[in-house]
């Protein structure tokens, strides 16, 4: 009875832009690591990034699934 709300599943074409932009704003948390320690993960992500774009940018379905699961590994 106390059943959570009912929310439609998000298509990859919504959560993909979403993904992009939650690591987007991952990088400067990066950024201000100590001793440079996060400018592996940075170059990283701008790489998936860029991936991201270009599948996006040219309907490449399973380019945007391989991405997206890529983009949610970064973390805080």
């Amino acid at each position: 009875m106390n059943e959570p709300p009912h929310t439609s599943p998000q298509s990859l074409g919504d959560a993909l832009p979403q993904e992009m932009a939650r690591v987007r704003d991952l990088i400067p948390l990066y950024q201000g690591l100590p001793h440079n320690a996060g400018a592996i993960a940075i170059a990283m992500m701008r790489q998936d990034l860029d991936t991201a774009a270009q599948a996006l940018a040219t309907g490449d379905v399973v380019g945007m699934i391989r991405v997206f699961e890529s983009l949610k590994g970064f973390k805080e």
